[in-house]
């Protein structure tokens, strides 16, 4: 057989499933049934498949050089789940390394790739793919994330590990209950050190091995959308770790990684960074992406770190990088690369939901590669996460001279496609997890957090909540322990439970949250300067439909009266409910608007609000 095309492709940086010709891979050479293997290695010597069928002897399976770096065997009678390496000798000696390729590998510490054959999964997800297939856009559809740590979501009573077919049993049926719409996991890809949670990737085409079989996450997936919930996956394309088993330097000398001694090195991080500009590099991340949409049937992709893939001089000092051709900082080849990520992705999955964690002021992230943006579908909101969190946490007393931090984001809202994340590294390294981070003692603490979150749940931008803050988790989160669900057996965490419960349904239901978070079509402000007072009122609005949202971040009750049209509006949501854990001081279920000119509006409302709490109001027809 020809394998000239996809080896040929490889090279021009448009093979974007290498996965189907790289790798090991059982196949049938006339009478002979086995597995051919199959390695780029540019600058080795000669290159070794050597495993549990050899005795790990280097001198038995020498590999071909068919061109161009690319080496080749086909070994018969090797058996499925069988562990393998390839011993790479080079100038410097020989080294043994996994596979990058590789489907599956031993479960950490152990190194070792495994010859995996996909088996025939039923896929039961049918009307799941077929609705998100069909859908024009999913910008106007309410996205609420709630984001997983996989091994530390729950632990056995021994400390260890569910599958992730175990987890379908949990997991899924709490998301559901508790009105998240999306999960997005942690990075699922092997890798070796439990500490750095999933983000310094060995293995970019192996689900972890703490999680089970390859099949153990698709029955995962497939349970979650059976279920109309999607799937969102970490991927960390901005570097990778210096393990010897795996990339770095994988065939004695710089091979994945850039050449360049200014863009080598996260030295922070302690990682490696890929080059970009190379073909092959381009091939090898695209098809990374692809291998989770084709074989896992995932909904989208959040790209870590992309502010460090985009800067020369990103986390350097002036004498540590060098300027572009330009003389500027942007590198050009990772922005090229992310483009053209973004339009392969989109031309073969036209579902994908791209993501981009990119935390500076860089524009056109989520415009199309058509228009010059880099074609991402949405990007984090670092700014406003930033902003709101330092404001909860200030002395009610003085936020006054901090209301800039609660309006200012309305300046950018519509720049971009955004998630508004209050992500894991909000919750780790003394920043506090979200009921912590509020000021004040144990039952102001609780109250802030429902004032919080009418505030974010009501602001323009698709939503993301890290596990644990929905019940009120104390501590930080720990990648070592599970989430301490204990905790809603006392009356303030199962009542948080209870509301975040709540208003999450509520938002699925209410497409003036989620229709219209693109433009001032779906905004007017109402009150947005009362600093003296912390209150804010705005209207969200969606096909001729509006909900009034009226928040008080003052620690005191509140009288806020702001323009409307004539009528009576109805309570839709109110969080000073005594089943949320709140006093229960505000019973009122409808407010007449009085006539009188009030800014543009004919007739007013003045609205009663106890202290740290909120209304979602509507006219009523």
């Amino acid at each position: 057989m020809d394998n000239s095309l996809p080896r040929y492709l490889f090279h021009q940086g448009t093979n974007f499933r290498s996965y189907e010709y790289f790798g090991a891979h059982f196949e049938k050479r006339g009478h002979k049934a086995g597995v051919v293997f199959r390695v780029w290695a540019n600058s080795a010597l000669s290159v070794s498949v050597v495993g549990d069928f050899n005795g790990w002897d280097d001198s038995l399976h020498v590999m071909e050089n068919i061109g161009n770096g690319v080496f080749e065997l086909f070994i018969e009678g090797v058996k499925h789940l069988a562990n393998y390496k390839y011993a790479v000798k080079n100038y410097r000696g020989t080294i043994f390394k996994s596979d990058p390729f590789a489907f599956y590998a031993e479960l950490a510490p152990n190194t070792a790739s495994k010859v995996y054959k996909f088996k025939d999964f039923q896929w039961t997800d049918d009307e799941f793919v077929k609705r998100r297939t069909n859908q024009p856009s999913h910008h106007n559809l309410p996205m609420n994330v709630y984001e997983v740590n996989l091994t530390s979501f729950v632990k056995k009573r021994d400390g260890g590990l569910y599958n992730a077919r175990e987890l379908a049993k949990i997991l899924v049926p709490y998301v559901k209950k508790m009105g998240y719409n999306y999960v997005e996991f942690m990075p699922i890809t092997e890798y070796p050190f439990d500490g750095s949670w999933g983000y310094q990737v060995t293995g970019y085409f192996s689900v972890t091995s703490r999680l089970g079989k390859p099949e153990d996450f698709k029955y995962l997936v497939n349970e979650f959308h059976r279920n109309g919930i999607g799937v969102i996956i970490d991927w960390v394309p901005a570097h990778f770790p210096k393990d010897e088993h795996g990339l770095y330097e994988w065939d004695g000398s710089p091979l994945y990684e850039n050449h360049g001694w200014d863009r080598i090195e996260h030295a922070t991080w302690g990682t490696r960074r890929f080059d970009y500009g190379r073909t092959e590099i381009q091939s090898f991340l695209i098809s990374s992406a692809n291998f989770f949409f084709d074989k896992y049937h995932v909904d989208g992709i959040r790209v870590d770190a992309v502010a460090s893939m985009l800067y020369l001089d990103y986390d350097k000092k002036p004498d540590e990088w060098i300027p572009n051709e330009y003389g500027d900082n942007k590198n050009l080849e990772a922005i090229a690369f992310l483009k053209k990520l973004n339009d392969a992705v989109h031309g073969s999955y036209p579902y994908a939901i791209m993501i981009a964690e990119e935390s500076t002021s860089y524009s056109m992230i989520t415009k199309p590669t058509s228009e010059g943006g880099l074609g991402f579908d949405y990007k984090w909101n670092m700014g406003w996460m930033n902003d709101v969190l330092s404001y909860v946490s200030v002395d009610p007393l003085f936020r006054k001279y901090n209301h800039n931090k609660l309006n200012f984001s309305l300046c950018y809202a519509f720049s971009e496609h955004y998630v508004l994340p209050i992500s894991h590294d909000e919750v780790v390294h003394g920043k506090k997890s979200l009921l912590d981070k509020q000021f004040g003692e144990y039952d102001q603490k609780f109250a802030g957090v429902r004032a919080f979150m009418g505030y974010m749940m009501s602001h323009p931008g698709k939503k993301l909540m890290f596990m644990g803050s929905e019940f009120g988790q104390f501590r930080e989160w720990a990648y070592k322990e599970g989430l301490e669900f204990f905790l809603k057996k006392y009356e303030k965490h199962a009542k948080l439970s209870k509301f975040f419960l709540e208003l999450n349904n509520f938002y699925l239901n209410e497409p003036c949250l989620y229709g219209d978070d693109d433009g001032w079509d779906g905004f007017e402000w109402l009150i947005a300067d009362d600093s003296d007072n912390n209150v804010l009122a705005y209207k969200r609005r969606y096909m001729g439909e509006e909900l009034i949202c009226v928040i008080n971040f003052s620690g005191v009750e509140k009288q806020v009266t702001f323009g409307s049209y004539d009528g009576e509006y109805k309570v839709v949501f109110n969080s000073d409910l005594k089943r949320f854990g709140a006093n229960g001081l505000i019973k009122k279920r409808v407010y007449k608007a009085k006539r009188g000119q009030w800014g543009n509006y004919a007739s007013s409302l003045c609205v009663k609000l106890d202290g740290l709490s909120f209304v979602y109001l509507k006219k009523k027809k």
